[in-house]
């Protein structure tokens, strides 16, 4: 015994035995909460994980689904037999397709921005012009006959049907060249 102890009574001393036991059992309990605390962590933790993986597994099938959506729309749209213009209010091309650029004699990149207006030829320009008026005004599915050229040149006769677009105000037209069933 030390020189404390001597001086303590047998209460005290008895108090400070409780005290000392209960410091181990609270370490060991704190010990198995802490153990406990990091077992639920870790369950969480891995649950989880597995959520992400099965949330990325999800993204990759939907981009995967849009992908093909994506090309077959492409095919549908770019290569399509007839031409396919959309047009603003004033009949600037927006978009158009590879036949459409074939149709108008250029490269689809150098058309975008172009008004449509000016590939239709002198003796066309009234039609297309009543045609364009008709399509805006009563937000129906027209249609009308041109003949497409510039510069005097004629480029070829082709059936158009044009219908405007909800919000954005855009012309969808298809044009199909009709040159062979003219003759």
């Amino acid at each position: 015994m030390n020189k404390k102890t001597k001086t303590l009574s047998d209460a005290q001393i008895l108090r400070m035995k409780a005290e000392e036991q209960l410091k181990e059992k609270q370490k060991s309990a704190d010990k198995q909460v802490l153990e406990s605390d990091v077992k639920k962590l870790l369950h969480e933790l891995q649950v989880h994980q597995i959520e992400l993986e099965m949330q990325n597994e999800e993204l990759r099938q939907a981009n995967d689904t849009a992908e093909t959506a994506l090309k077959k729309y492409t095919m549908l749209y770019d290569f399509a037999p007839m031409g396919y213009f959309t047009l603003d209010s004033d009949g600037s091309i927006c978009d158009l397709n590879f036949t459409g650029a074939e149709m108008l004699g250029d490269k689809r990149f150098s058309l975008v921005n172009s008004n449509f207006k000016l590939f239709i030829s002198e003796d066309s320009q009234a039609v297309f012009y009543n045609f364009f008026r008709k399509v805006y005004s009563i937000n129906a599915k027209e249609s009308c006959e041109v003949m497409l050229g510039y510069e005097n040149k004629s480029l070829c006769m082709v059936y158009l049907e044009g219908i405007v677009t909800g919000d954005e105000r855009k012309c969808l037209l298809s044009a199909v060249d009709i040159s062979g069933f003219k003759k």
